[in-house]
């Protein structure tokens, strides 16, 4: 790796630079001992969720997941995640293990590297990283992963979207946005230090914007669920 890339930021991931350092991270030992200890912590949380209905849980993985994809980058969170769902499913299973599942925790750590990986982070990047994978992840993925697994593996029904799960996941994703920035608030002067990121900042100010854009973006979502329910009478 060249010398002048060492701290390269970028302002979206389409390059070839993003993506070749990204790669070269594989290389790194110091990455890649990091990457095995959050690997590590993601696992154990698996055992960690609060229920809140049949099918729904509150989880805390997704801390750990962007922040090892904000210092990692999209090439070592594809490696991670697929460690992690396996040997989390070995170690802490729910049901029989059903291999798509492993594609909703690469495209988790994936979506939060493009937005948080060797970029100039700021509030509102860490809001829209965390309301892609609120939307690709959690609403679309998903559901069309436990549709078959329940299909397949118990040979039941289920709901693909239920109120329920766009409900829970509306409630969470401002309170999941804040409780990212305030978490890279306290890790990027350290990551940074460490040579482990190269932010470009040392403290996530949450401007006015920040909160019109969350509130807009959580407005946006309501509605789309009130229309969905309304046109589909889904339950």
């Amino acid at each position: 790796m060249r010398e002048m890339n060492k701290t390269q930021l970028f302002e979206t991931p389409f390059s070839k630079e993003y993506w070749r350092l990204a790669a070269g991270e594989l290389r790194s030992t110091k990455i890649l001992v990091l990457a095995a200890i959050l690997t590590a912590l993601r696992i154990a949380v698996k055992s960690l969720a609060i229920p809140v209905g049949p099918n729904l849980n509150i989880t805390f993985g997704f801390l750990i997941n962007a922040t090892g994809s904000m210092i990692y980058g999209p090439i070592v969170a594809i490696l991670t995640s697929a460690i992690s769902d396996t040997l989390g499913a070995i170690l802490f299973p729910h049901g029989a293990y059903f291999f798509p599942f492993i594609f909703e925790e690469i495209a988790g750590g994936v979506i939060f590297a493009l937005f948080y990986y060797r970029t100039k982070l700021h509030s509102l990047r860490v809001i829209l990283g965390r309301f892609a994978v609120t939307v690709f992840v959690n609403l679309m993925i998903s559901p069309v992963i436990m549709y078959y697994y329940y299909q397949t593996m118990l040979g039941k029904s289920y709901t693909i979207l239920s109120m329920p799960r766009m409900v829970k996941n509306l409630v969470l994703f401002p309170l999941q946005s804040l409780a990212l920035i305030f978490l890279f608030n306290a890790l990027l002067p350290v990551t940074d230090s460490m040579g482990l990121t190269y932010t470009g900042r040392r403290k996530l100010e949450i401007r006015r914007k920040d909160i019109v854009a969350l509130v807009i973006l959580t407005i946006i979502s309501a509605g789309v669920i009130v229309l969905y329910y309304r046109f589909t009478g889904v339950k």
